[in-house]
């Protein structure tokens, strides 16, 4: 206490309980956090951090009390994100701390909680295994979809579609406008998303908090335009009175895709008007979920052959490890890879074993000395 004073510290607030302090300085400690963040920001501070160490003062947060307490928040039942964000709040509470100079650092930083959840490998570790297998059953799907939702609305096939094949997110391609649309081109410039926040539904940026640009396959190309006719009808029947300037700067604006009623498009409203769930139970792929779609788009591109560094732009991914889980592992490669080394064992001074090649000359043909391998030719001094 009389080291904080000497540092200028209010001894209240040396003294302070993690529970009194940030609820003090909460409003420094979130500064910057987006509105959508917050909210299970809050969750996570009044629901775990509080009634786990609230009763504690600051001074005396160490990285065991932490971990103890994350270890009780996993067998509470407490899921990955609810962690992750729990942890979030707590550090950033104790940032502040450190800036007030109440506390030296910032001792609190759990690691290695993640390996206490049982990660299914085929779902989490391998998108792949997420992914549609192929086009046609991504047509019944959509079909099915539409056939489920009041008045068969067919804005949710062809938002299912367009996610499928361009790889984005539903908030992504809730965010699309006619003007991102390059139909010259068939390119989509993708600038933000529409999620939901407080106060309903948000636009915002990508979540790579950067633009990035999605071809537009032919094979969806008589849907993009469909959208943009029908978005063409609503600004005509909205903007009746006005000049074909103004309606053509509306139709620029418009969403491409929107709900029945004109709204937006939210994973949630997309599951519960089209009755995923039971649908995709039926289809036999009980384990599909609105963003495995974006697995779906992904794993055909990689598939497609796309290079790795264009799958990453394309994806929106910062890490290429990311990205690198999409690429199909090259089974029939990797064989090829194992016969080479062993026939290069068998007849080490052969030269290189290309499959090709060997085929070519046959069995007879090849070298048969085992006097290992030659890494130069000799020379000699010729006068």
């Amino acid at each position: 206490m009389r080291k904080a004073a000497e540092r200028g510290v209010d001894p209240k607030t040396a003294s302070a309980t993690l529970a009194e302090y940030g609820a003090a300085h909460w409003d420094s400690a979130m500064r910057g956090v987006e509105p959508k963040t917050l909210d299970p920001y809050r969750a996570g501070w009044r629901l775990r951090v509080v009634p786990t160490l609230g009763h504690l003062p600051v001074t005396m947060l160490t990285t065991g009390l932490a971990d103890r307490a994350v270890t009780k928040w996993i067998t509470q039942g407490c899921g990955p994100s609810t962690i992750k964000n729990t942890l979030a709040v707590l550090a950033r509470v104790l940032e502040q701390a450190v800036r007030d100079e109440v506390i030296d650092r910032n001792r609190v930083k759990v690691k290695g909680w993640q390996r206490e959840f049982g990660r299914d490998e085929d779902g989490i570790d391998d998108p792949r295994a997420l992914a549609l297998p192929d086009w046609a059953t991504l047509e019944t799907l959509a079909a099915e979809l539409v056939a489920a939702s009041a008045g068969e609305y067919q804005g949710w096939g062809d938002a299912v579609m367009f996610e499928a094949c361009t790889a984005t997110r539903i908030g992504e391609v809730s965010g699309c406008r006619v003007r991102d649309i390059d139909t010259d081109l068939w390119l989509w410039t993708l600038r933000r998303q529409t999620t939901p926040g407080p106060g309903g539904m948000l636009d915002k940026r990508t979540k790579g908090k950067r633009a990035r640009t999605v071809p537009l396959i032919a094979e969806i190309r008589p849907i993009v335009l469909g959208r943009i006719n029908a978005a063409r009808a609503r600004v005509n029947r909205a903007m009746p009175d006005v000049t074909a300037e103004e309606r053509e700067q509306a139709l620029q604006d418009a969403r491409l895709f929107v709900g029945p009623r004109g709204g937006r498009l939210a994973s949630g409203v997309l599951r519960d008007a089209t009755h995923w769930d039971d649908v995709v139970a039926r289809l036999g792929y009980e384990h599909l979920r609105r963003h495995d779609l974006r697995h779906t788009g992904l794993t055909w591109f990689a598939d497609a052959g796309v290079p790795l560094h264009r799958l990453q732009q394309i994806a929106g991914h910062t890490d290429p490890r990311i990205t690198q889980r999409y690429l199909h592992p090259d089974i029939k490669g990797l064989q090829n890879d194992g016969q080479l080394l062993s026939r290069f064992l068998a007849a080490p001074n052969s030269g290189p074993q290309i499959p090709e090649e060997l085929a070519r000359i046959g069995p007879d043909q090849r070298p048969k000395t085992a006097s290992g391998p030659r890494l130069a030719p000799k020379l000699r001094v010729v006068e």
